[in-house]
Protein backbone atom coordinates (compact mmCIF):
# COMPACT_ATOMS: atom_id res chain seq x y z
CA UNK A 1 0.00 0.00 0.00
CA UNK A 2 1.65 3.24 -0.88
CA UNK A 3 1.99 5.95 1.70
CA UNK A 4 -0.96 8.65 0.33
CA UNK A 5 -3.41 5.52 0.88
CA UNK A 6 -2.22 4.44 4.26
CA UNK A 7 -2.51 7.92 5.30
CA UNK A 8 -5.85 8.47 4.03
CA UNK A 9 -7.00 5.48 5.75
CA UNK A 10 -5.27 6.58 8.88
CA UNK A 11 -7.21 9.98 8.82
CA UNK A 12 -10.60 8.29 8.19
CA UNK A 13 -10.33 5.91 11.00
CA UNK A 14 -9.40 8.86 13.62
CA UNK A 15 -12.11 10.93 12.25
CA UNK A 16 -14.51 7.68 13.63
CA UNK A 17 -12.20 7.12 16.64
CA UNK A 18 -13.15 10.78 17.46
CA UNK A 19 -16.58 11.09 16.77
CA UNK A 20 -16.54 7.88 19.11
CA UNK A 21 -14.88 9.40 22.05
CA UNK A 22 -17.55 12.78 21.66
CA UNK A 23 -19.74 10.64 22.25
CA UNK A 24 -18.73 9.57 25.69
CA UNK A 25 -18.96 6.09 27.65
CA UNK A 26 -20.92 3.24 25.38
CA UNK A 27 -23.40 1.00 27.61
CA UNK A 28 -21.58 -2.12 27.39
CA UNK A 29 -18.50 0.32 29.02
CA UNK A 30 -21.09 1.51 31.59
CA UNK A 31 -21.92 -1.62 32.69
CA UNK A 32 -18.76 -3.14 32.35
CA UNK A 33 -17.05 -0.39 34.98
CA UNK A 34 -20.03 -1.30 37.32
CA UNK A 35 -19.49 -4.64 37.39
CA UNK A 36 -15.72 -4.46 37.65
CA UNK A 37 -16.46 -2.07 40.46
CA UNK A 38 -17.39 -5.20 42.92
CA UNK A 39 -14.11 -6.77 42.08
CA UNK A 40 -11.41 -6.35 44.74
CA UNK A 41 -7.57 -5.00 44.10
CA UNK A 42 -5.56 -7.67 45.05
CA UNK A 43 -1.92 -7.55 46.47
CA UNK A 44 0.90 -9.12 44.91
CA UNK A 45 0.92 -11.56 47.03
CA UNK A 46 -2.29 -12.68 46.88
CA UNK A 47 -2.22 -12.76 43.03
CA UNK A 48 0.72 -15.43 43.20
CA UNK A 49 -1.13 -17.31 45.82
CA UNK A 50 -4.23 -16.90 42.99
CA UNK A 51 -2.21 -18.08 40.13
CA UNK A 52 -0.65 -20.62 42.32
CA UNK A 53 -3.71 -22.16 42.92
CA UNK A 54 -5.26 -21.61 39.84
CA UNK A 55 -3.26 -20.84 37.21
CA UNK A 56 -6.68 -19.93 34.47
CA UNK A 57 -8.15 -17.51 37.02
CA UNK A 58 -9.54 -14.39 35.48
CA UNK A 59 -12.13 -12.51 37.63
CA UNK A 60 -12.07 -13.55 41.32
CA UNK A 61 -14.30 -12.57 44.01
CA UNK A 62 -15.63 -14.30 47.52
CA UNK A 63 -19.16 -16.11 47.72
CA UNK A 64 -21.17 -12.94 48.85
CA UNK A 65 -19.82 -10.95 46.10
CA UNK A 66 -20.92 -13.04 43.40
CA UNK A 67 -24.11 -13.30 44.39
CA UNK A 68 -24.35 -9.35 44.73
CA UNK A 69 -23.41 -10.30 40.81
CA UNK A 70 -25.95 -12.63 40.33
CA UNK A 71 -23.65 -15.35 40.20
CA UNK A 72 -23.56 -18.19 42.72
CA UNK A 73 -20.31 -20.68 43.35
CA UNK A 74 -21.02 -24.37 41.90
CA UNK A 75 -21.52 -26.89 44.64
CA UNK A 76 -18.55 -28.50 45.37
CA UNK A 77 -16.24 -25.78 44.03
CA UNK A 78 -12.95 -26.01 46.11
CA UNK A 79 -11.87 -22.24 47.42
CA UNK A 80 -8.97 -20.05 46.48
CA UNK A 81 -7.41 -19.52 49.44
CA UNK A 82 -6.01 -15.73 50.31
CA UNK A 83 -5.22 -13.88 52.86
CA UNK A 84 -6.82 -10.96 53.91
CA UNK A 85 -6.50 -8.53 56.89
CA UNK A 86 -8.29 -7.75 59.52
CA UNK A 87 -8.46 -5.14 62.91
CA UNK A 88 -9.01 -6.44 66.25
CA UNK A 89 -9.87 -4.30 68.88
CA UNK A 90 -8.41 -5.13 72.49
CA UNK A 91 -8.79 -3.62 76.02
CA UNK A 92 -5.07 -2.08 77.63
CA UNK A 93 -5.89 -3.06 81.02
CA UNK A 94 -2.02 -2.49 82.00
CA UNK A 95 -3.00 1.02 83.85
CA UNK A 96 -6.31 0.07 84.56
CA UNK A 97 -7.45 2.34 81.40
CA UNK A 98 -10.73 1.78 78.89
CA UNK A 99 -8.45 2.83 75.82
CA UNK A 100 -9.54 0.56 73.04
CA UNK A 101 -6.27 -0.15 70.55
CA UNK A 102 -6.42 -1.76 67.20
CA UNK A 103 -4.49 -4.50 66.35
CA UNK A 104 -3.89 -5.78 62.33
CA UNK A 105 -3.96 -9.40 62.04
CA UNK A 106 -4.44 -11.65 59.32
CA UNK A 107 -6.45 -14.40 58.45
CA UNK A 108 -6.95 -17.28 55.36
CA UNK A 109 -10.63 -16.40 53.45
CA UNK A 110 -11.42 -18.00 50.28
CA UNK A 111 -12.41 -16.83 46.88
CA UNK A 112 -13.78 -18.35 43.52
CA UNK A 113 -12.91 -17.82 40.34
CA UNK A 114 -16.01 -16.69 37.85
CA UNK A 115 -15.47 -20.20 35.72
CA UNK A 116 -16.54 -21.72 39.53
CA UNK A 117 -19.79 -19.98 39.04
CA UNK A 118 -23.06 -20.03 37.61
CA UNK A 119 -25.83 -17.49 36.95
CA UNK A 120 -26.06 -14.02 35.27
CA UNK A 121 -23.22 -13.31 32.92
CA UNK A 122 -20.85 -10.87 33.63
CA UNK A 123 -20.33 -7.39 31.05
CA UNK A 124 -17.74 -8.31 28.56
CA UNK A 125 -15.39 -5.56 27.39
CA UNK A 126 -15.50 -4.49 24.01
CA UNK A 127 -13.16 -6.98 21.72
CA UNK A 128 -11.86 -6.64 18.28
CA UNK A 129 -13.66 -9.32 15.87
CA UNK A 130 -12.95 -10.65 12.32
CA UNK A 131 -9.99 -12.32 11.07
CA UNK A 132 -6.75 -11.22 10.22
CA UNK A 133 -5.85 -13.32 8.03
CA UNK A 134 -2.06 -13.33 7.20
CA UNK A 135 -1.22 -9.78 8.49
CA UNK A 136 -0.29 -11.61 11.91
CA UNK A 137 2.95 -12.76 10.38
CA UNK A 138 3.72 -9.70 8.64
CA UNK A 139 3.13 -7.82 11.71
CA UNK A 140 5.08 -10.42 13.25
CA UNK A 141 8.23 -10.01 10.94
CA UNK A 142 7.66 -6.11 11.39
CA UNK A 143 8.17 -6.44 15.14
CA UNK A 144 11.53 -8.63 14.65
CA UNK A 145 12.37 -5.89 11.67
CA UNK A 146 12.36 -3.39 14.37
CA UNK A 147 14.84 -5.31 16.80
CA UNK A 148 12.27 -6.37 19.06
CA UNK A 149 12.04 -9.75 20.82
CA UNK A 150 8.40 -11.18 21.10
CA UNK A 151 7.58 -13.41 23.79
CA UNK A 152 4.25 -15.65 24.76
CA UNK A 153 3.90 -16.47 29.03
CA UNK A 154 0.89 -18.40 30.32
CA UNK A 155 0.26 -19.40 33.66
CA UNK A 156 2.21 -18.53 36.39
CA UNK A 157 4.41 -16.74 33.90
CA UNK A 158 2.07 -14.80 32.37
CA UNK A 159 0.60 -13.51 36.30
CA UNK A 160 4.05 -12.42 36.68
CA UNK A 161 4.74 -10.45 33.76
CA UNK A 162 0.99 -9.31 32.59
CA UNK A 163 -1.22 -9.01 35.64
CA UNK A 164 -4.63 -8.82 34.31
CA UNK A 165 -3.30 -7.35 30.79
CA UNK A 166 -2.98 -9.12 27.73
CA UNK A 167 0.22 -7.70 27.08
CA UNK A 168 3.03 -5.38 27.94
CA UNK A 169 5.91 -3.51 26.44
CA UNK A 170 9.42 -3.34 28.13
CA UNK A 171 11.56 -1.24 25.82
CA UNK A 172 13.03 -3.72 22.98
CA UNK A 173 10.31 -6.89 24.36
CA UNK A 174 6.80 -7.64 24.11
CA UNK A 175 4.97 -10.19 26.19
CA UNK A 176 1.81 -11.05 25.39
CA UNK A 177 -0.68 -13.66 26.84
CA UNK A 178 -0.87 -17.01 25.13
CA UNK A 179 -4.15 -18.20 23.96
CA UNK A 180 -5.33 -15.21 22.39
CA UNK A 181 -7.89 -14.66 19.81
CA UNK A 182 -6.50 -13.99 16.33
CA UNK A 183 -8.21 -10.56 16.46
CA UNK A 184 -7.11 -10.27 20.09
CA UNK A 185 -4.08 -11.08 19.22
CA UNK A 186 -3.51 -9.07 16.21
CA UNK A 187 -4.87 -5.55 17.99
CA UNK A 188 -2.67 -6.57 21.24
CA UNK A 189 0.62 -6.64 19.45
CA UNK A 190 -0.15 -3.73 17.08
CA UNK A 191 -0.82 -1.70 20.63
CA UNK A 192 2.13 -2.95 22.24
CA UNK A 193 3.70 -2.36 19.03
CA UNK A 194 3.19 1.19 18.84
CA UNK A 195 4.35 1.75 22.64
CA UNK A 196 7.89 0.27 21.12
CA UNK A 197 7.89 2.91 18.25
CA UNK A 198 6.39 5.84 20.44
CA UNK A 199 7.40 5.36 24.35
CA UNK A 200 10.54 3.81 24.57
CA UNK A 201 12.53 5.11 26.99
CA UNK A 202 12.83 8.59 27.66
CA UNK A 203 9.37 8.97 26.29
CA UNK A 204 7.49 6.99 28.86
CA UNK A 205 8.68 9.09 31.75
CA UNK A 206 7.83 12.37 29.90
CA UNK A 207 4.29 11.69 29.01
CA UNK A 208 1.46 10.57 31.69
CA UNK A 209 0.00 7.09 31.25
CA UNK A 210 -3.47 8.83 29.76
CA UNK A 211 -1.33 9.85 26.72
CA UNK A 212 0.34 6.49 26.27
CA UNK A 213 -2.60 4.73 26.36
CA UNK A 214 -4.12 7.00 23.95
CA UNK A 215 -1.56 6.93 21.42
CA UNK A 216 -1.28 3.12 21.85
CA UNK A 217 -5.11 2.65 21.09
CA UNK A 218 -5.04 4.64 18.43
CA UNK A 219 -2.35 3.25 16.25
CA UNK A 220 -3.88 -0.11 16.94
CA UNK A 221 -7.75 1.02 15.94
CA UNK A 222 -6.00 2.51 13.04
CA UNK A 223 -4.63 -0.54 11.82
CA UNK A 224 -7.20 -2.84 13.00
CA UNK A 225 -10.15 -0.96 10.65
CA UNK A 226 -6.94 -0.51 7.69
CA UNK A 227 -6.75 -4.53 7.37
CA UNK A 228 -10.64 -4.71 7.75
CA UNK A 229 -11.06 -5.87 11.27
CA UNK A 230 -14.79 -5.20 13.58
CA UNK A 231 -13.09 -2.97 16.17
CA UNK A 232 -16.36 -1.59 17.25
CA UNK A 233 -16.52 0.78 20.27
CA UNK A 234 -13.21 -1.42 22.16
CA UNK A 235 -11.00 1.23 21.27
CA UNK A 236 -13.11 4.28 22.09
CA UNK A 237 -13.87 2.05 25.02
CA UNK A 238 -10.38 1.16 26.12
CA UNK A 239 -9.21 4.90 25.77
CA UNK A 240 -11.64 6.20 28.11
CA UNK A 241 -10.72 3.53 30.52
CA UNK A 242 -7.80 5.57 31.06
CA UNK A 243 -9.51 9.01 31.13
CA UNK A 244 -8.74 9.83 27.70
CA UNK A 245 -10.93 11.50 25.46
CA UNK A 246 -10.77 13.44 22.08
CA UNK A 247 -8.62 16.27 23.13
CA UNK A 248 -6.35 13.88 24.20
CA UNK A 249 -6.40 12.22 20.88
CA UNK A 250 -6.77 15.33 18.73
CA UNK A 251 -2.95 16.74 20.82
CA UNK A 252 -1.66 13.76 19.76
CA UNK A 253 -2.92 13.06 15.88
CA UNK A 254 0.97 13.73 14.02
CA UNK A 255 2.45 10.96 16.52
CA UNK A 256 -0.46 8.32 15.79
CA UNK A 257 -0.56 9.06 12.09
CA UNK A 258 3.04 8.67 11.93
CA UNK A 259 3.09 5.20 13.76
CA UNK A 260 0.09 4.05 12.37
CA UNK A 261 0.96 4.68 8.18
CA UNK A 262 4.07 2.64 9.17
CA UNK A 263 2.47 -0.13 10.63
CA UNK A 264 -0.24 -0.16 7.80
CA UNK A 265 2.82 0.10 4.78
CA UNK A 266 4.34 -3.08 6.56
CA UNK A 267 1.67 -5.58 7.38
CA UNK A 268 -0.02 -4.54 3.81
CA UNK A 269 3.50 -4.93 1.74
CA UNK A 270 2.20 -7.48 -0.64
CA UNK A 271 -1.24 -5.85 -1.22
CA UNK A 272 -1.82 -4.08 -4.66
Amino acid sequence: MKTEEAKKLTDQALETLASALEHGQSNQLTAYLAAMARFHNYSFGNIMLIAMQRPDATYVAGFRSWKKLDRFVKKGEKGIVIIAPMLIRSKNDEQGDDDDRTMLRFKAVYVFDVSQTDGEPLPEFARVGGNPNGHTDRLKAFVAESSIELEYATGLDATVELGTAEGASYGGRIVLREGLSPADEFSTLTHELAHELLHRKEGRKKLSKTIRETEAEAVASVVCQAIGLDTNTAASDYIQLYAGDKNTLAASLDRIQHAATAIIQAVTSNEQ
